[in-house]
């Protein structure tokens, strides 16, 4: 009996930490026109982006759904990208992350390419941008 009761904490012990403990958490870090997600991809659903901005300046986090490359989104006059631009969808963001700051943003993404940039004035020309798939 006592032998049975220690197998089934074991195996308990063993599965609960593989269905449960992932939030669906990615790890964001911002730094002087960089944006660098911990991994270049994730699981479609909710998806919660831990941001920390280690730059010397303030940044924002803004996501697109496109099938652009980071590189190639639709730009104003001033080379910021334009969020009503032609083959892409502004999805969420967040604004004004301080130098030292960390923020959390959480958004449901569907399977698709998107992009991670920051649109400060300059920053996406200076290469503050990334691309992002979700499966």
């Amino acid at each position: 009996m006592v032998k049975r009761l220690f197998l089934t904490i074991a195996l308990v012990a063993l599965v609960v930490p593989a269905c449960g403990g992932d939030d669906g958490g990615v790890d964001v870090t911002l730094s002087d026109y960089v944006v660098a997600p911990a991994t270049s991809s994730a699981s479609a659903g909710e998806l919660t982006f831990n941001l920390s901005n280690e730059a010397s300046q303030t940044h924002e986090f803004v996501i697109f759904r496109t099938d652009l490359a980071s590189d190639a989104m639709p730009v104003g006059a001033e080379g910021d990208v334009d969020e009503e631009g032609e083959g892409v969808e502004a999805i969420d963001e967040i604004e004004d992350i301080a130098a030292g700051a960390d923020a959390t943003l959480t958004v449901t993404l569907d399977a698709g390419s998107y992009v991670f940039l920051c649109n400060l004035p300059g920053h996406y020309r200076q290469g503050m941008h990334i691309g992002f798939t979700v499966s």
